[in-house]
């Protein structure tokens, strides 16, 4: 009954959004879980891993990619607190730490985003939780963080901390419901949503609820977003016991936690694209390489790769797995300027059976 219901919403068209979970049990077969859907263009030629390579190892909890004009990366580390320098041959250096993040529980140094200007600027943006709070700071390697949002809900649980900025050049950010369910339904609170603001933090123009960062509302903890080829925002979402989600998001929706978890069928609340149960998914970041969605997923310790239409905003073939179970658990997936995906392992965040070489981040090419 439970699958049944994930390949229901599998097949429904976009417009949707809602909740999953994130801790370890075997994954289900994938054969059985993946959704048939409509035949398209773009569902005729399934997606697959062509390649995988270790680029580094031995990191110690790897959350955040943001990629520089040189084709290198800074990676963050969730606990250490520390900024890493990664080039596209997988040297490494540490560039700089950041002491007042603090990694209690799931939170600690998270998202990481580059100025669309940083040639000019050499900006970044970064997201971690402090002992009071969640926030976003701007920051320059060998400066201060310059705090940007503060008070964004904190919890050992549920911090969200996903940045990126979108094609409208705004800097977008997933939070959590930070364990406190009434936050997400909650339009004067920022957590359990996802933020839209200016490089100075402020509410960017055109925001559905006037002179507030919310770009929309009801979610319980998003750490994945990214946007097809036709500008429409894809995003993962953890649910609770249930169902995880993938979401396609739309400026003053509701989607619905805590009130659904999962497909409600409610006018009030936006349907999920797919949701999955938590064995098989628990995704966190995510990215879109040639309008190909690559979610990275915790507890399913695997990649899902759905294939959508750019110009209608819609799935356009059946979810894929990929590197099931070779890798552990998986944090993030980012699409590099080579046209591959560095994918993070998290096998050493507390809730992984880590080996020597944990944790890693893999460049992968997909066919």
């Amino acid at each position: 009954m439970r699958r049944a219901l994930a390949l229901a919403i599998a097949t429904v068209t976009v417009g949707a959004g809602l909740a999953g979970c994130s801790d370890d049990r075997s994954p289900d077969s994938v054969a059985a879980s993946a959704p048939t859907m409509p035949g398209s263009p773009e569902s005729t030629r399934p997606p697959s891993v062509v390649g995988t390579s270790v680029l580094a190892e031995k990191l110690e909890v790897p959350w955040g990619v943001a990629f520089l004009p040189d084709g290198s990366a800074l990676v963050t580390e969730r606990d250490s607190g520390r900024v890493l320098a990664v080039t596209a041959d997988g040297a490494q250096r540490e560039v700089g730490k950041i002491a007042d993040a603090d990694s209690n529980g799931e939170g600690g140094l998270m998202g990481i985003a580059a100025s669309p200007q940083y040639a000019q600027d050499q900006t970044l943006f970064l997201y971690y939780t402090t002992k009071q709070d969640n926030r976003i700071v701007r920051w320059k390697i060998g400066g201060q963080p310059q705090p940007i949002v503060t008070g964004i809900p904190i919890s050992g649980i549920h911090n969200g901390g996903r940045l990126a900025f979108g094609p409208d050049g705004f800097l977008y950010a997933g939070t959590g419901d930070a364990s406190h369910r009434g936050n997400s339904q909650d339009l004067k609170s920022l957590g359990g949503k996802i933020l839209r603001m200016t490089t100075d933090g402020k509410p960017a123009p055109g925001n559905p609820f006037g002179d507030s960062l919310v770009w929309s509302y009801g979610h319980r903890n998003v750490q994945g977003f990214a946007w097809d080829s036709g500008g429409h925002m894809w995003a993962t979402e953890f649910g609770q016991n249930d169902w995880d989600e993938i979401n396609r998001i739309e400026p003053g929706k509701n989607y619905g936690w805590p009130e659904v978890e999962g497909a409600a069928h409610d006018a009030r609340f936006v349907d999920p694209v797919v949701a999955w149960e938590p064995d098989e998914a628990s995704c966190s970041g995510a990215t879109i390489s040639q309008d190909r969605l690559i979610a990275a997923c915790l507890r399913g310790r695997r990649l899902w790769v759905l294939p959508v239409n750019g110009s209608a905003g819609t799935l356009a073939g059946p979810p894929v797995a990929a590197l099931l179970d070779q890798y552990g658990r998986l944090r993030h997936a980012a699409a590099a300027p080579d046209g591959s995906i560095w994918v993070l392992t998290s096998n050493r965040d507390g809730r992984g059976q880590p080996e020597s070489s944990d944790d890693r981040i893999l460049r992968v090419s997909l066919g």
